[in-house]
Parts: structure tokens; C-alpha cells; sequence
């Protein structure tokens, strides 16, 4: 049996150098990271830079019965480099803060950097400084992401125009099956502490809500193909959510069309086996972390045939609202019934 190190046999600056040794710096701009009383940036001229911070919460945002510490660090940074994609911008570097308590070894929480490293690996970020406290609680980790966008290139929320068509990357609802999945599991292993989960027929569902990517590569195919979106959203609190945000910032409403809503085969097995709408899943299941976008109508033949891009919908005037058109003709209003914070 590997031994286990208490957090207090290192103290603070022993783990920081811990995790230090395996950092690796990748970006030009990154001119000091961790060491020092901050870390200094040198952006490239004509840039400007984007900042977000995410928090993720133990016992909110993630459940340690079923998430290996690996891949919540992966997803802590892979969902606030999403929110760097919605701006079609560049990550670049990250800060991380965890506050800690007790129960946690040296080892767990080289796990937990360990699914970062893996994470500013993937997409080419630094880890550049952060902070590490005690805490009379779970697990609490706060990462900000910044990033690099031409300058004038940032896309908004608030630029999609009447006829614009209504995009989204990937596929839906998989995320949100994927906790039901592993919900239902740790309902049985705690009615039965010698039941032994079997995850293996439902790993696509369960690896979407685990460990989720940022779609940065789309972000670099749009750039390729010369489209700029006239507005984006990532999809952390559904679909149906995102899409009220779209329309509100932009003045605008919005006709999704249900026969063009992209699931996967497997989240849609799991949804029957779950008894529950795939329809519903796909509009309200959080934490898919796709690109939801509008491009013009013009940049149709560019993108119509791409395998990973959906065209769903189409923009229209404020007047006429978001509706969900079914299959029958049906108009049926958008309502956000998302992940709510508070």
C-alpha cells in the first residue's frame, strides 16, 4: 500500500514547490510564472485579453464518490477555457486557488494538479500562480483563465442579428445522463458498500460529465473556414438557457427546430432507460460545454457540411420570441430550466 503524506508534514510552501516541479511553461507571453509575488504577462501588440474565473465547489459543482481528483482538476480548467472559446479567443495562461481541508493528502491533491497539468497540456495553457489555504470544509477550487483575441475579434453575446443562423457544436444531453447515471450508482453502493458499479456500457454519457472538453478545436476550424460568429455562448446551464442569454443581450428571439437537435446514440439509450425526454435532456442538461453560435446567413455553404456543427434554429425579430418548433409545426416558448446557481 502507497503511503499517504498529511498536508501538514510539507506546510503550504513544501507543496507549492511539490507541485511546482511539474509544471511546464508553453506561451511566448508567459515572461515569469510561479515563484515569485505574481507572475508577469507580456501579450503580443494588437491583442486584447480576455479574463474569466470559475468556482467549482465540493459538494455543488462535483461529488468525490464518484469524481476522481484527476479529473476534476481536468474539468476545473477545461470549463474555463469554454469560456475563453465563447469569446473566440486564445487561452493563454491559468490561476488556480484551492482551499483545503485535513482529510486530504499531499498525494490527493497531486491528483487533482495532475488533471490540470493534463488540461494546460491539451490546450496549450500556463499555470502561471494561485494560491493554497486551509479549509474547516470540502474541497474549493478557483480558476481564472486569461486569454489573447485580435484585437476587435472578441465575439459578444450581444451581436446576433434577425435571420442569423442558430449553431451548436457536438452533441446534447449527454453530460446530464451521465450524473443520473452516477447518481443512481452511489445510490447503491450506499445502500450496499459491496456493490461494484459497471460503468463500462455507459461511458460516453459518464466521460461527458466527467471530463468534459472546451471546443477550441471548432474555434480553430471557424477561423480557418474565414467565419467570424456574430454572437456565442458556451453550454454550461442548457441549451434553452443559452439561448434566452443569446437572445436577451442581442434584441432578438429565436426558432430552434427539435428535428435538428444533435444527441448521441448512446445518451439517447440512456435517456429511455431513464424514462425521461430525450428532447428535455437536450434542452436543459448543463454542463456539455458546447458552442452555441450565430453566424450570417451568407456563411451557410460554409458550414453546412461540417461534422461537428449543427444548425438548429435561426434568428428572428424580438417581437416573435424563442420558441421550440416540434415536428408537428408547434410553436412551444423557451423556457430556462437549466442548472440555477442560487
Amino acid at each position: 500500500m502507497s503511503s499517504v503524506t498529511p498536508l501538514n508534514a510539507l506546510g503550504e510552501f513544501g507543496l507549492i514547490n511539490r507541485l511546482q516541479q511539474t509544471i511546464t511553461l508553453r506561451q511566448s507571453s508567459t515572461t515569469l510564472g510561479i515563484g515569485d509575488d505574481a507572475a508577469i504577462l507580456s501579450p503580443a501588440a494588437g491583442q486584447d485579453t480576455v479574463i474569466s474565473t470559475d468556482l467549482l465547489v465540493e459538494g455543488v459543482h462535483f461529488d468525490l464518490t464518484f469524481c476522481p481528483l484527476k479529473h476534476v482538476g481536468y474539468k476545473a480548467v477545461a470549463v474555463n477555457v469554454s469560456d475563453v472559446a465563447a469569446m473566440n479567443a486564445t487561452p493563454t495562461q491559468i490561476v488556480v486557488g484551492i482551499a483545503v481541508g485535513a482529510r486530504y493528502s499531499v498525494e490527493a491533491i497531486e491528483e487533482l494538479y495532475e488533471g490540470m497539468r493534463l488540461a494546460c497540456e491539451a490546450y496549450n495553457v500556463d499555470l502561471v500562480g494561485g494560491d493554497t489555504t486551509a479549509s474547516r470544509g470540502g474541497l474549493t477550487i478557483s480558476v481564472t483563465v486569461l486569454g489573447q483575441v485580435a484585437q476587435g475579434q472578441a465575439v459578444r453575446r450581444s451581436g446576433a442579428q434577425s435571420n442569423d443562423l442558430l449553431c451548436v457544436t457536438g452533441d446534447l444531453g449527454g453530460a446530464l445522463l451521465g450524473l443520473q447515471v452516477l447518481e443512481r450508482e452511489k445510490q447503491a453502493w450506499q445502500a450496499d458498500p459491496d456493490f461494484q458499479p459497471e460503468l463500462e456500457k455507459y461511458s460516453y454519457v459518464v466521460q461527458r460529465q466527467l471530463r468534459p472538453e472546451a471546443r477550441m478545436d471548432v474555434i480553430y476550424e471557424l477561423r480557418e473556414l474565414g467565419i467570424t460568429p456574430t454572437s456565442m455562448i458556451d453550454i454550461s446551464d442548457g441549451l434553452a438557457s443559452e439561448t434566452l442569454h443569446l437572445c436577451q443581450a442581442s434584441g432578438v428571439g429565436a426558432r430552434i427546430f427539435t428535428e435538428n437537435l444533435p444527441i448521441a446514440n448512446p445518451t439517447l439509450e440512456v435517456a429511455e432507460e431513464f424514462n425521461l425526454d430525450p428532447i428535455m435532456c437536450m434542452l436543459n442538461g448543463g454542463e456539455d460545454y458546447e458552442l452555441l453560435f450565430t453566424v450570417p446567413l451568407a456563411d451557410h455553404d460554409k458550414i453546412k457540411n461540417h461534422p461537428d456543427i449543427t444548425i438548429i434554429g435561426h434568428m428572428v425579430p424580438q417581437s416573435e420570441g424563442a420558441n421550440l418548433i416540434t415536428k408537428a409545426g408547434q410553436a412551444v416558448p423557451l423556457q430556462a430550466q437549466g442548472f440555477k446557481h442560487f
